[in-house]
């Protein structure tokens, strides 16, 4: 690469996205400037739920375990529960267990929940701090916090990027073969592209539609308050404060986002109105310590209509705005940031193809809108619950209108947060870089998840004899898997792999029931761990096939 280049790709942007691609691209040695305007990390609460497929692919670069130690204590239960007010009346409880558990239940689970690591239950503001020591651990990566991209032009074979440090300070212009802009739902990329989100920003709903004001609060006697078990995700339901409580650290450190009514909105909070908020939702007065506090704007349903243009690609934020509920934004910005790194790997180390780049839209674009829209469908299901007038009284209407609330809710909490169809079942079925073989993959849901090794879907898990996940198993970038005790001979592929230089791990799994849940003797795996393609036989041509899975 020419010395003229400041880095192979230049990132813009230093949330989960930004970061994530950052660690993907230094895993393989592609040298990688990261600008961010931010100081650090977020220090503010935002996501807290880590799904099992970012948790995955945690796992796969190594640090999956760390994140897990993070967060509420290992012991605490991560429950979701709903109540007129937090010091009042319990509506419903969805258990879920604690982080202590996880690595055992994985073990004992199968069917839908068949996987490498299950959900875990941490705020960004930790979540991001791994994310930033992993990446810095790679030599090829430079991340620049306090540097903001005031511009960028794409020259055709390079593009250029102006950066200045966000505190002030001399401008200067850095070059990278490629610009992946994750910098925000006010992304300059995307404007400066003249590139639209598509979608609905103004449903209104009594809870999680419009503004809301997020309260970040230390609290010593709170949990003592709270008229039930400990829990996760506390949800105040009445006809006064409607909003969400999450503990973060399980003692002493809380969020609170509050839903705000038509006449509060557009205005600024006192630090005593912003407590009063909270003790509206509570039934109740504590004390209280107020760190920070943020306004923010529900009802998001918003997808890019491109991913890019040129040399200059679009992530997380930027390209996808959710509604919280489901927890799928941050989740779907990591998985932006993973199909990212390999490619652009494979662009800089000569053995991707153009159709790489041009994949990631085709690919990405479709799982954004089914995940945009399972998350409006929750925040419909919750959002538009009508409560009524006698919800709190003391009668027997009172109570009989509670019980209804709690059914309810209780069935809405198991839609909203067991959801491995979600986490699992996104698909790139009409990728260019799919070698489909014309079966049908299991229909889509939730709720659901049905391992399927079709081509274009995550590759079926499975423990092996040995105690090893298959994931564990597979290589770091493409892997042909030969299931079975008679699995052919894949020699010739390995062959031509190597004459184009493609990085493949052929693993051996003789198990009867890897081959079975696979239904196949041989199957190709995307460094992404996606299914490339499938058969009982090497293609006759191993080097075509090669050629497509790799953007040739």
């Amino acid at each position: 690469m020419s010395e003229t280049f400041d880095a192979d790709v230049v990132v813009a942007g230093g949330g989960p996205c930004g970061l994530m691609l950052a660690n993907e691209l230094g895993r393989r040695g592609v040298r990688t400037l990261l600008l961010t305007e931010k100081p650090s990390t977020t220090t503010f609460p935002q996501a807290n739920a880590t799904q099992a497929r970012t948790m995955e692919h945690y796992r796969r670069l190594g640090f999956a375990a760390k994140v897990r130690a993070l967060g509420l204590p290992p012991d605490y239960p991560t429950d979701v529960t709903y109540w007129t007010r937090f010091a009042k009346h319990e509506l419903a409880r969805f258990a879920l267990p604690a982080s202590g558990r996880a690595q055992d239940l994985a073990r004992q689970l199968g069917g839908s929940w068949s996987a490498a690591e299950l959900p875990h239950r941490c705020s960004q503001i930790y979540i991001e701090r791994v994310l930033r020591e992993e990446a810095e651990k790679h030599r090829s990566v430079r991340l620049q916090f306090g540097s903001r991209m005031t511009g960028f032009t794409d020259r055709g074979d390079r593009v250029e990027v102006a950066a200045e440090p966000a505190a002030g300070g001399a401008p200067r212009v850095v070059t990278g073969r490629y610009l992946i802009a994750a910098d925000g739902p006010r992304s300059l990329a995307r404007k400066a592209l003249g590139i639209s989100y598509l979608g609905e920003s103004g449903a209104v709903r009594e809870y999680m539609g419009g503004p809301q004001h997020a309260i970040h609060f230390r609290s010593r006697d709170l949990l003592g308050c709270i008229a039930g078990a400990k829990a996760w995700q506390y949800i105040s339901v009445n006809r006064d404060r409607r909003g969400v409580l999450l503990p973060l650290d399980g003692a002493q450190s809380f969020v609170f986002h509050a839903q705000l009514k038509p006449g509060e909105t557009g205005r600024e909070f006192s630090d005593t109105e912003a407590r009063a908020l909270f003790f509206a939702a509570l039934g109740a007065e504590c004390d209280l310590e107020m760190v920070e506090r943020r306004s923010w704007t529900a009802g998001y349903t918003l997808v890019a209509e491109r991913f890019g243009s040129g040399r200059v690609l679009l992530g997380g934020d930027a390209v996808h705005l959710f509604t919280p509920t489901g927890g799928l934004g941050y989740n779907t910005a990591v998985e932006d940031a993973v199909n990212l790194g390999w490619k652009l790997a494979a662009l800089v180390h000569g053995w991707g193809g153009p159709g790489l780049f041009a994949s990631y839209e085709a690919e990405r674009k479709p799982v954004a809108q089914r995940n945009t829209a399972y998350a409006r469908g929750f925040a419909d299901s919750v959002g538009l619950y009508q409560i009524p007038d006698e919800f709190e009284d003391g009668t027997p209407e009172g109570e009989a209108a509670r019980r209804a609330a709690g059914a309810y809710l209780l069935a809405h909490a198991r839609a909203e947060f067991d959801i491995p169809g979600v986490t699992f079942g996104a698909r790139y079925d009409a990728s260019t870089i799919i070698a489909g073989d014309g079966s049908s993959p299991p229909p889509d849901a939730a709720n659901a998840y049905v391992p399927s090794s079709v081509p274009g879907g995550r590759a079926p898990h499975l423990w092996l004899d040995d105690g090893r996940s298959l994931y564990d198993a597979l290589g770091f970038e493409f892997t042909l898997l030969r299931l079975g005790k008679a699995a052919p001979d894949v020699a010739p592929f390995a062959a031509a792999a190597a004459a184009r230089g493609v990085p493949l791990a052929v693993v051996d799994i003789a198990e009867d029931r890897a081959r079975d849940l696979y239904e196949t003797d041989l199957a190709l795996i995307r460094p992404d761990q996606i299914v490339a393609w499938r058969g009982n036989r090497l293609p006759d041509d191993p080097a075509a096939l090669l050629a497509r899975v790799t953007g040739h």
